[in-house]
């Protein structure tokens, strides 16, 4: 069961003073676990949780609202943690009050003083149209602390117009540093200003003294004749004529002045309209001001002119207001419909779509058209990759129908680079031998269409991506809004809207890329596509597969798009998808190039030229083994490991099928050795065939008409077997490891069996080929002549049959010693043992010696034993012993002696022949 989480604590705020609407930070303790952690936040008693970001469990920013209380704590409330409580305490400043006349770099609420101007039931109040400097004399703000100033006068303020005005409080603010003098001079313009005020009222009254005394004189003489009469009827008779007298004069007024009081009606008429027209001409130009405006290109004026005719006649109850009003509405929402228009149209640039967004925002447009604008664009891209494909596609199909039809197409001719063909022709080869290629260097010019494609698709997402992100980041973090207090609301509900919709923004990332691989599989990978996604996606002319090193390409181009897209800080897991197909596309890479290999290999057959060096050796195995290491180079930035990318080989089935083509290569070459060991004479092209100069040939050329024997090939192919085995395998499994293959010892072990084989067949064919004559011709010359053991002659000498014999071997060892001296011990020995082999049982077949039949056979065994002693083995030496053994033994030491003679006397005279026997022992190879 999990503890439950301490409380909220604040332990500060900054700034910790401001006027309604700062921004603050609040750092603290336990300040929730995310944003639906956090329930509550007051500062001075308001709520601000409506502005509240919340980042981190240690901070929150947010704005303070207009609170009641002057100063208060800052309470912040999650689900984890309860209420919780501060530390410091923020203290809310009123605003400074602006005058009529004041300049100031924010909007005025101008709605009082034009209630003041047109309801002519109150009047104006006197203080409002006080100058905003009273003294008269130059104000110097001191630098008072505003703390300071608010204890000194507790309850007071420094605003002349307020009711709780005090004056020491204003010459301290405004006045602390104004000499005596001054302040005697500010007197008295306060004292002039009284007078002012005072003469201004007598003023009145002493413009109409004449008038007051003539009425008052002739009160005063109706009122003393009244009294001298003393009677009723004169007061009758005066007080009626003076009425009379009255209403001729007041009708003679009238008629008089009728004409000119109804001009001056109408005059005043027309001044009040024209001061209404100009007075509030900016609301009556605003419809057609917008129309210029909206023309121009001008959004932003047109929004400044509607924020202010809303704020100052968005609630008016006069007709004609309400009128026009209507008129400007009727405009803005055309405005709103053409700015939706721009926002949606595509291309666009993200500082338009930014733009729009706002101005669709200060203009209050309904719904949300920065989400719609989202959605536009993330149609549009994924409009444009499928044109971009079916676009590819017709144009590859419309290449294919144009070559069907064109006289100059080969079929046969093979556009996949090789890459023997990049070798350097000009290079030389290890042991001198060198090779060229018959390709065409053109393919390098001709990329397939695939290849375009690819490169074509990848660069509109990269290109046309980013913007899609960064306009979603600046959705969520609401910078499409203004940084101002009248914006705050907008921005909350953006980012509310963007926490709401974030699985939906990150289906269509998904869904991009997606699209992406999907249509890069469909261009180079089909099979790994489904049957429904492979008529979506596909449609390519799929007559030969890419090679290696197109693929190579499209991977480094692949490879450098997930790096553009990973530096948006896009979640590794939406990139995820086109990791997995660089996976793909690297592992196929490497079965198409190892089979391309294969191909490769197999025809290098058709360039073997048969020219010797002097180890014996073609330039086959330099040729392979160029192949092979050429084939891994062109593979490393495929098999090299990008970050993020997972090692091509960590799949079990890969390492198999790597391993499964790695050896058929090796056993591909093999197979052309075999091929060209044991190929008819007929079949072989021998007319370009010589021998290395720098061999130590002591029999001259291998044929004087420059032809090659059966036996010679064979020779050729167990030199070039024995070099494979010794040096090339070992060379290309060091190469293997070199790139991280995996199962090299099984490649390597499997194709030395492979080879052990293959040198094992040839050699029985060749010692077949030379062996076999000798052996045969070994009993007719025994018995030639009706020879017979039982009854002989006294030994002479070696019989010409052992000569014979031993010239045939003689050239066998000049054949093998001409091709490779390596292979003279080997081949010898066993020539050697078939031959004592076939001796051994023709002395056992026969029945009796006669004494001379014995010493006989004893001569010829002990010449040719004594002979070849350097190639003796233990096989041959039992054989030898077993023919001596089945020989009566020589008792007398005149035979023995006549033995010695007769050996020494062959030794001597066949001297000349046997140089070939008389190499040093070091050079023998072990059988």
């Amino acid at each position: 069961m999990s503890r439950a989480r301490q409380p909220p604590l604040v332990t500060g705020i900054s700034p910790n003073e401001g006027i309604s609407w700062t921004k603050v930070t609040i750092r603290g303790e336990n300040l929730g676990t995310g944003p639906t952690d956090l329930i509550g936040l007051t500062i001075c008693g308001h709520n601000c949780l409506l502005t509240a970001e919340w980042m981190s469990a240690s901070k929150i920013v947010c704005r303070v609202g207009q609170a009641k209380n002057d100063k208060g704590d800052i309470i912040v409330t999650t689900k984890s943690g309860g209420k919780g409580t501060s530390t410091v305490s923020f203290k809310l400043l009123k605003p400074e009050k602006i005058g009529i006349l004041d300049q100031s770099a924010v909007w005025v609420d101008e709605m009082n003083y034009y209630d003041m101007r047109t309801d002519r039931n109150k009047g104006i109040p006197p203080l409002s149209l006080r100058p905003a400097n009273p003294l008269g004399i130059e104000i110097d703000k001191g630098r008072f602390p505003q703390k300071d100033l608010e204890s000194l006068f507790p309850g007071m303020s420094a605003d002349f117009t307020s009711e709780n005005f005090s004056a020491a409080w204003y010459l301290i603010e405004n006045h602390s540093t104004t000499s005596f003098d001054q302040l005697k001079t500010a007197v008295v313009n306060l004292k002039k200003q009284a007078n002012k005020k005072n003469e201004g009222s007598l003023a009145y009254v002493k413009g109409g003294l004449s008038t007051f005394f003539e009425a008052q004189d002739a009160l005063s003489a109706i009122h003393q004749k009244l009294e001298a009469d003393g009677t009723e009827k004169v007061e009758g008779s005066m007080t009626q004529k003076l009425e009379n007298v009255l209403n001729r004069a007041s009708n003679t007024a009238d008629t008089l002045f009728q004409e000119v009081l109804g001009r001056k009606d109408k005059a005043d008429s027309t001044r009040n309209a024209l001061n209404v027209l100009q007075r509030f001409k900016f609301l009556f130009n605003l419809p057609l001001n917008i129309e210029r405006n909206i023309q121009k290109g001008d959004y932003d004026v047109v929004i400044n002119d509607y924020e202010k005719a809303k704020s100052l006649f968005g609630k008016t109850e006069v007709q004609v207001f309400k009128k026009y009003y209507a008129e400007v509405e009727t405009r803005i929402e055309a405005l709103r419909e053409l700015l939706l228009d721009k926002l949606l149209e595509t291309p666009s640039t993200l500082h338009d779509q930014k733009r729009y967004i706002r101005y669709l925002s200060d203009l209050h447009a309904p719904g949300d058209p920065a989400w719609q604008c989202i959605g536009a664009q993330h149609q549009w891209i994924l409009q444009l990759m499928h044109n971009c494909k079916e676009s590819y596609v017709k144009e590859q199909k419309g290449k294919c129908n144009s070559l069907l039809h064109s006289p100059m197409l080969d079929l046969e001719s093979d556009v996949r680079p090789s890459p023997i063909g990049h070798l350097s022709q000009t290079a030389s080869l290890k042991r001198g031998s060198s090779f060229q290629s018959g390709r065409d260097d053109a393919w390098r010019y001709k990329a397939p269409q695939q290849v375009i494609f690819v490169e074509k698709l990848t660069k509109l997402v990269v290109s046309q991506l980013p913007n899609f992100w960064k306009l979603w980041i600046s959705y969520v973090n609401g910078s499409l809004f203004s940084e101002t207090a009248e914006k705050s609301g907008q921005m909350e509900r953006s980012k509310k809207n963007a926490r709401q919709r974030q699985n939906d923004f990150k289906k269509m990332i998904q869904e991009v890329m997606h699209s992406l691989v999907k249509l890069i599989r469909g261009a180079l990978l089909p099979f790994s596509l489904r049957e429904g996604e492979l008529r979506q996606y596909g449609g390519w002319e799929m007559k030969s597969e890419l090679s290696g090193q197109w693929l190579t390409h499209v991977i480094q181009t692949v490879r450098l798009s997930s790096e553009s897209l990973t530096a948006l800080e896009i979640p590794n897991d939406m990139l995820q998808i086109i990791q997995d197909l660089i996976l793909d596309l690297r592992v196929r890479c490497i079965i198409v190039t190892l089979q391309h290999t294969a191909e490769d290999i197999k025809r290098l057959a058709e360039k073997e030229d048969w020219i010797v060096d002097n180890e014996g050796l073609t330039s086959l195995p330099s040729q392979f083994e160029h192949c092979i290491i050429h084939s891994l180079q062109s593979l490393k930035t495929v098999l090299d490991c990008k970050p993020g990318e997972a090692s091509v080989f960590q799949q079990q089935k890969t390492q198999e099928d790597v391993c499964q083509l790695s050896i058929g290569i090796m056993q591909v070459f093999i197979d052309c050795l075999e091929q060209l060991s044991t190929k008819p004479d007929g079949d072989i092209d021998t007319s370009h065939l010589s021998v290395d100069v720098s061999s130590p040939d002591l029999f001259g050329s291998i044929h004087e008409d420059s032809s090659l024997s059966s036996e010679q090939r064979l020779l050729i192919a167990l030199s070039n077997c024995r070099y494979l085995e010794r040096h090339t395998f070992l060379n290309i499994a060091e190469h293997f490891e070199k790139h991280g293959f995996q199962g090299v010892d099984k490649i390597t072990q499997v194709s030395m069996e492979s080879l052990k084989e293959l040198d094992q067949r040839l050699f029985e064919m060749y010692i077949e080929f030379k062996a076999d004559p000798i052996v045969g011709s070994l009993e007719p010359g025994i018995y030639a002549g009706y020879f017979d053991w039982k009854d002989c002659l006294v030994p002479t000498g070696v019989r010409n049959y052992l000569k014979e014999a031993l010239v045939n071997i003689i050239a066998v060892h000049a054949e093998v010693f001409t091709i490779s001296k390596d292979l003279v011990p080997r081949v010898m020995s066993r020539v050697v043992e078939a031959v004592s082999e076939e001796l051994s049982r023709l002395m056992q077949c026969v029945s009796s010696f006669s004494k001379n039949g014995a010493l006989q056979a004893k001569l010829e065994i002990c010449a040719l034993r004594d002979t070849v002693a350097i190639y003796l083995t233990p096989e041959s030496k039992s054989s030898f012993k077993q023919a001596l053994e089945a020989l009566p033994q020589l008792s007398s030491g005149t035979d023995r002696k006549l033995l010695e003679e007769l050996l020494n006397k062959f030794k001597s005279s066949m001297h000349l022949q046997l140089t070939c026997f008389q190499a040093s022992s070091s050079a023998m190879m072990k059988t």
